[in-house]
């Protein structure tokens, strides 16, 4: 390196003409490197603390007035700064906790500086030494050695700190985590989000189970399954679109009160609260009914705002949301007829309803099921109005096929679904127990397949119908979307923000000898 040389590199100026010249200069430097002696890409490396630990180590030890310094700190993290001038350099590094700048001398490390010439923002590196504060007052780790943790063959985007395309960030969200730190924060939350379930449901006497992912039946939700092949069993099987049908399975045998986290596969459209894979809860107690659940549920949501978010109040968007319970509860019949004028009372069948759809301009399908009708209207009309936390109750048996009967209102069920910011978060019912009539609206599921031309009709499971005629006791259900609550509880618009890896449409992967580029 030529020392009257000042090389200055930041967040933004990583661009040296083109991306196949970078690339060329990389491949070059790690050559550089290797001949050296040096393994770019060593096995391990032993840290004594993160980038925040040796900070707070550092503000410490000048607290007590034992030391100015913290002596013997190891560090190591990517490389989001380099300023290198003459015979000192200037790096900053960054792990999951946060930045640590180092700071490099020639006559510390000797023929060691001469290996900085050959580094680049995106690198990993590992830093030993002792911390200090510059001039400028910044706490620095003041290197003894360092060590190359790993070469970055391709350059971080170019501006990568401002790095906002969709595309990009959806689809290659390693680099939105590196452009975009803040993004960590939704998912850390997150995990913290989903911790805070399984507490809340253990300290319930909940135990949680594990249900089968490729199942024979695609049963106990409204939706299109996947559908896959095994070879051995010589067998179609699918995609689970729900864990309903064995978590009650576990109920006839016992078990009282279980609760599964996990993905569930429905081949459905993509938008902004759908993608075909998702994480769901579902919960299921004996003796319990979808009362006691409307209060669980409350429970549930307002003490994970309040353990993550420090108060029940979130925003979304422009709005507040207050999840303080008790939330209201709404009749399904009464809203949709306030807000939409139709009393579906009046409208028993499917071809009266469709008539009356037609009428108010919501094009209905030529043959569409009664349920699927009063479902769009309830997504037209009732749904963007519910801001506020609000379960919507008692639904028309239609559309619940797995729900117990109201005791006194006929043709409708003990079920509801909760909402906030107009999205649906959670779905309950007490759960239909009577194997006879059980079996009875499988058969009308199954009917409106054959005359509605309905894919996502439920489907008969002739298994769980058996183990139901062993007894299965008054049971409350619960399914929750958790990428729907989690984004209501870190406040974002679109499930792909607190989705890692949402589901997109593939690109074409183009060779570059060792590395590969996505195009469009």
């Amino acid at each position: 390196m030529d020392q009257s040389t000042e090389i200055n590199q930041d967040l933004s100026s990583e661009n040296p003409g083109s991306l196949q010249a970078n690339l060329d200069s990389r491949r070059a430097k790690l050559q550089r490197i290797r001949q050296r002696g040096i393994d770019p890409y060593p096995p391990r490396f032993q840290r004594s603390c993160t980038a925040d630990e040796a900070v707070k180590l550092f503000e410490a030890a000048e607290a007590s007035e034992t030391s100015e310094r913290a002596a013997g700190i190891s560090v190591a993290g990517r490389i989001v700064s380099m300023r290198v001038m003459g015979r000192a350099a200037f790096l900053d590094l960054r792990d999951a906790s946060g930045v640590v700048q180092a700071m490099f001398r020639q006559n510390v490390l000797g023929d060691d500086y001469a290996v900085l010439q050959d580094l680049d923002l995106g690198d990993f590196l590992g830093v030993d030494g002792d911390m200090m504060r510059t001039r400028t007052g910044q706490p620095t780790i003041e290197a003894r050695s360092l060590t190359i943790l790993a070469k970055g063959m391709r350059p971080l985007p170019e501006k990568w700190h401002g790095l906002r395309d969709v595309e990009t960030r959806y689809r290659q969200r390693y680099l939105d985590l590196i452009a975009n730190p803040e993004v960590a924060d939704t998912f850390v939350q997150r995990s913290r989000i989903i911790s805070g379930i399984r507490r809340f449901l253990d300290d319930r006497g909940f135990i949680e189970v594990d249900t089968p992912i490729l199942v024979p039946i695609p049963a106990g939700a409204h939706a299109r399954p996947f559908i896959t092949h095994h070879n051995a069993l010589d067998e179609q099987l699918y995609l689970r679109i729900a864990t309903e049908l064995y978590l009650k399975r576990l109920i006839v045998g016992g078990l009282d009160k279980v609760y599964e986290i996990g993905r569930v596969f429905r081949n459905e459209g993509i938008d902004q609260d759908h993608n075909p894979e998702f994480t769901l809860l579902e919960s299921y107690e004996a003796y319990a009914d979808y009362n006691s659940v409307m209060e669980m549920v409350e429970s549930l949501v307002s003490s994970l705002a309040q353990d993550v978010r420090g108060s029940m109040q979130v925003a979304m968007g422009d709005q507040i949301i207050d999840f303080t319970p008790p939330w209201p509860r709404l009749s399904l019949c009464e809203e949709l007829h306030r807000r939409s004028g139709v009393d579906i009372e009046d409208y028993p069948d499917a071809e009266s309803l469709t008539d009356k759809c037609r009428e108010l301009g919501l094009d209905p399908a030529p043959r569409e099921a009664r349920g699927r009708l009063i479902d769009k209207m309830l997504s037209v009309y009732v749904e963007p109005h519910l801001i506020q936390p609000s379960f919507l109750i008692d639904y028309p048996e239609d559309m619940s096929p797995l729900a117990k009967g109201h005791p006194d209102k006929a043709g409708y069920v003990e079920r509801f679904e909760a909402f906030a910011a107009g999205m649906e978060i959670a779905n309950s019912y007490t759960e239909l127990n009577d194997p006879e009539v059980q079996r009875a609206r499988f058969a009308d599921q199954e009917h409106q397949r054959d005359a509605y031309g309905d894919e996502e009709a439920d489907r008969t499971d002739a298994d769980f119908l058996t183990a139901m005629e062993y007894g299965m006791p008054p049971t409350g259900g619960l399914g929750i979307g958790i990428d729907r609550l989690v984004m209501l509880l870190t406040g974002q618009s679109t499930i792909r923000d607190v989705l890692l890896f949402p589901q997109m449409r593939r690109v074409q992967i183009i060779a570059e000898g060792a590395i590969s580029a996505l195009t469009d």
